[in-house]
């Protein structure tokens, strides 16, 4: 019996292209940007867009974490 392993799959070749891996990595520097402003300045008006910068970054990052798990 043969151990056959299928790495060659379409599946495979979706979860390893590098434009997903540029979204998730472009994600990660926008919450990181979101993380600095949260602390750079004390003001209300700084701070929620601070917030706002950090979750679209987390949202960018987890839609690429997506489109691999949907591969």
């Amino acid at each position: 019996m043969e151990n056959e392993l299928k790495h060659n799959t379409e599946s495979m070749k979706t979860a390893n292209q590098a434009g997903i891996y540029k979204m998730m990595i472009f994600g990660v520097l926008v919450c990181m940007v979101g993380v600095y402003a949260r602390f750079a300045f004390d003001s209300w008006i700084l701070s929620l867009v601070s917030w706002i910068i950090l979750f679209l970054g987390a949202f960018i990052s987890i839609k690429g974490v997506f489109k691999i798990l949907d591969a």
